[in-house]
């Protein structure tokens, strides 16, 4: 087992592996800018080691200072949670380089499944369905474009090849409109990215996200671990999400979750991962991996038993899955609400002091959150401050509770979301199941 681990992270999620860390007997390693030093694992890590100023940049995306900070403390692997640098192949890199373990995929797997381009053909040659597209970058001849762009069939969207969290994006409609759609999404993505290339792809009009949540080891094995819907999405961030998906039947789980395990293998991915979908009539189509622990993993957790968290560090470690395939059964519905410090309303940030926190509880219920009274959000970082969680036998006492919980949760001092997963929750639709991504932007009067 791996004996000393920097957690190269902040907020809940920090706190979510120094957590996993302890039960397994490693050590911990905390890293952290200046305004974070009452941050709730930094107080509770064996180490701590200050790795700059407040901005991201100085910080916690400070590669030199991070692993300069795992070489002082004499730690022997590093990891990288969600966000920042976790999905970063030069950091990876650096990190084996430097002679620590990296947890997660190698470098050159983050970069294949980094590259929007690469990771559909990879995907593609591993069976896994995709959105019918350009099958590769889209050049400059207008005439093979507009031909490329029948064939798919409008509508059609244009993603940028090196994009994600909804920027480098554009749906087109109509021949008309492709060539002047096509030069403005290359130049966000040059300014964005640094990298202008981009694809096409078919626009489904009403999916919904369904990802396939897979943990691979480096002897070969690898499964999937049910599914989880991520539909309720406000400008393409998650807001709710469940396990498993509503109306997912076991078959076609089986169907694309072995897809997904057989392309881990296929790729030689290692760690946890998570295969992202649209889903529109009963088909899947492939659209990103994350090469990482994602928010929602705690869903995918409580429904099936397996702590994800110590599952990474054990394959990072060398050791073999502790599970096969069979062993993973599905029990129960599970729910997150992602809880932010900002207006309901206007969803501007909420930084300041937390005056009162009083945390819901009860069967069924998790709170993962780094925050307590007296702690101050700080301006400098993603305004995401909790997660609520809970478990049910079905997906309506996983509704119930999460109603009650969001109910009983009090935090003073801050403005936070509570009141629009409240009206989510009692959302007539939502509790039907099955809403697709638009849903939420639609009700909120923020999509057409």
């Amino acid at each position: 087992m791996l004996e000393k681990v920097v957690i190269a992270n902040r907020g809940e999620i920090a706190l979510r592996i120094l957590r996993a860390c302890k039960e397994l007997g490693i050590k911990t390693v905390a890293v952290h800018s200046t305004a974070d030093r009452e941050l709730k694992h930094v107080l509770l890590a064996d180490e701590t080691v200050c790795i700059g100023p407040p901005p991201s940049a100085k910080s916690y995306l400070n590669i030199p200072a991070i692993i300069a900070a795992a070489e002082v403390t004499g730690a022997d692997a590093i990891h990288p949670g969600y966000g920042f640098l976790s999905e970063n192949a030069d950091f990876a890199e650096q990190v084996e380089r430097s002679g620590f373990t990296f947890i997660g995929p190698t470098a050159d797997v983050i970069r294949l499944m980094g590259d929007k381009v690469s990771a559909i053909k990879a995907m593609k040659k591993a069976g896994v369905p995709c959105v019918p597209g350009s099958d590769g970058p889209v050049g400059n001849d207008i005439a093979k474009n507009k031909e490329i762009a029948k064939r798919i069939g409008y509508p059609i969207i244009i993603k940028a090849s090196g994009g994600g969290g909804g920027r480098g994006m554009r749906v087109v409609r109509n021949e008309e409109a492709l060539e002047e759609s096509i030069a403005m999404t290359k130049a966000e993505a040059k300014a964005a990215f640094n990298n202008d290339m981009v694809y096409m792809e078919k626009y489904l009009e009403n999916p919904r996200h369904v990802e396939i949540q897979v943990l691979a080891d480096t002897h070969g094995n690898a499964v999937y671990l049910a599914e989880r819907d991520c539909s309720m999405q406000r400008r393409h961030q998650k807001v709710v999400e469940e396990a498993p998906a509503p109306g997912i039947t076991e078959e076609l789980r089986r169907d694309i979750g072995s897809r997904c395990a057989n392309a881990c293998v296929e790729i030689g991915y290692r760690g946890a991962g998570t295969f992202e979908f649209l889903y529109e009539n009963g088909e899947f189509y492939f659209i990103e991996m994350n090469t990482r622990i994602q928010v929602e993993h705690p869903v995918t957790e409580m429904i099936t038993g397996v702590d994800l968290v110590k599952e990474q560090l054990r394959i990072a470690a060398g050791l073999p899955l502790s599970f096969k395939q069979e062993d993973i059964k599905v029990k129960g519905h599970a729910i997150e609400c992602r809880i932010n410090a900002e207006d309901p309303t206007s969803f501007l940030p909420s930084p300041g002091k937390v005056n009162h926190l009083h945390s819901p509880g009860g069967f069924g219920v998790r709170w993962d959150s780094h925050i307590y009274g007296g702690y101050s959000v700080p301006p400098h970082y993603d305004s995401m401050i909790a997660k609520l969680i809970t478990y049910g036998d079905t997906r309506d006492v996983a509704i119930r509770r999460m109603q009650n919980a969001l109910a009983e949760t009090i935090i003073e001092g801050i403005k936070t979301n509570i009141p629009l997963h409240e009206m989510i929750l009692e959302d007539e639709n939502f509790q039907k199941g099955g809403t697709n991504i638009h849903y939420l932007e639609k009700k909120l009067g923020l999509h057409d």
